[in-house]
């Protein structure tokens, strides 16, 4: 069986490869090959193989950039209380973050739905949470979010790691992680803010979104709907390479096996949990097509959805289609927005957090949107 690249060991390999090249007399600081220390970076970076991203090239296209650390001060306008707190869990030990809405005026009475938000590669819950500006919107609608965080010692990009087999099945792995982390909220805030357990979404952005759409798939119990913004369809890969190509939009779908077993545990999309996507068309870490098997894998799920589209501008000056697929009864199961000339970002973010593009329209609000729009599940 081939033995998947340690975190660790890959942390190194960009250092390796300068080294040799120094060693051949080739020197990447300066001349035809300055730039490819950045480029080693950025590929591992993007895997979640502990490189490091390069700096923003252009206000076109958003590139991978440091996350900031904001932990040390609350998001402005936040009312409520942000708390950090630890699971530990057979699965690992991870940190997250609870956010609840100051009770006042307008808030909802009885139990209250729990968004769950996973950060990308660099990310931090605070970074997040500053980005997508969803604790603003919590203390205006009255729901619990959490930001589960994931630790260097798992991934040493805080990737969620989407692309390892063991992190794409129900129980052992990652999933079972954040599923736990929801129990657990839903326990300790009985008493003062009660989560509906028939409305628990989650949501993410890039890796975070592919770990979404893997939660959907193995967790089609516990949540409710999905939102997956410049993410990736579930079983795209199943180690590194496969997630790089996958990346690129050269995916290696409909593999009959992972390598050295009998036996394929992943299966297609199954299960009907509605699911709304956001993609730039101009992203280059994760191509556009990639939202796209996202959305046909969560159509083909259900039977005889009917599609429309329309298009439109956001404040901000992106232009955007929408394409909504509905059942006979007018529900919308699936939503795709494309953002035209968004790059790999959150669309509608704020500028405080990492990965944001103000210029599109408001992902954090529509996705709201397109989750409280559901039917309670029975």
């Amino acid at each position: 069986m081939k033995t998947p690249i340690s975190p660790t060991l890959a942390m190194n390999i960009n250092d390796t490869i300068g080294k040799a090249l120094a060693q051949a007399g080739l020197d990447t600081r300066s001349g035809p090959l300055q730039g490819v220390t950045q480029t080693i970076r950025k590929a591992l970076a993007a895997a979640g193989l502990g490189g490091e991203a390069s700096p923003a090239a252009g206000a076109s296209d958003v590139i991978e950039v440091a996350a900031r650390d904001l932990s040390a001060r609350p998001a402005a306008g936040d009312a409520g209380q942000f708390t950090r707190r630890t699971l530990n869990h057979p699965a690992g030990v991870r940190d997250y973050k609870l956010y609840q809405p100051a009770a006042g005026a307008g808030m909802p009475t009885g139990p209250r739905p729990l968004v769950v938000m996973l950060h990308g590669c660099t990310q931090s819950a605070d970074d997040f949470a500053a980005g997508t500006q969803m604790n603003r919107l919590a203390d205006q609608h009255g729901f619990l979010v959490l930001y589960p965080e994931q630790s260097t010692s798992a991934n040493a990009s805080r990737c969620w790691n989407w692309f390892r087999p063991q992190d794409q099945l129900r129980e052992g792995g990652e999933p079972a992680l954040i599923a736990a982390m929801v129990r657990e909220v839903m326990v300790e805030s009985a008493a003062t803010q009660p989560v509906d357990a028939k409305r628990v979404f989650v949501a993410g952005l890039s890796a975070g979104a592919a770990m979404a759409v893997i939660l959907g798939e193995t967790w089609p119990d516990l949540f409710a709907a999905v939102g997956a913004h410049s993410g990736l369809p579930f079983a795209a890969a199943h180690d590194i390479p496969s997630a790089l190509a996958a990346m690129k939009g050269r995916g290696v779908m409909g593999q009959a096996h992972f390598p050295g077993t009998a036996d394929d545990p992943r299966r297609k999309t199954t299960h009907a949990v509605p699911t709304i996507v956001f993609h730039g068309d101009r992203d280059h870490t994760v191509q556009h097509s990639n939202g796209e098997h996202i959305v046909d894998r969560a159509r083909h799920a259900v039977a005889a959805l009917g599609a429309s589209s329309e298009s439109g501008s956001a404040a901000g000056g992106r232009r955007y289609t929408r394409t909504v697929h509905a059942d006979a009864a007018g529900r919308v199961i699936v939503e795709q927005w494309t953002v035209h000339g968004a790059g790999h970002a959150w669309s509608g973010g704020d500028a405080t957090g990492s990965f944001t593009d103000n210029a599109g329209p408001d992902a954090s609000a529509e996705m709201l949107r397109f989750f409280l729009a559901q039917s309670p599940r029975a």
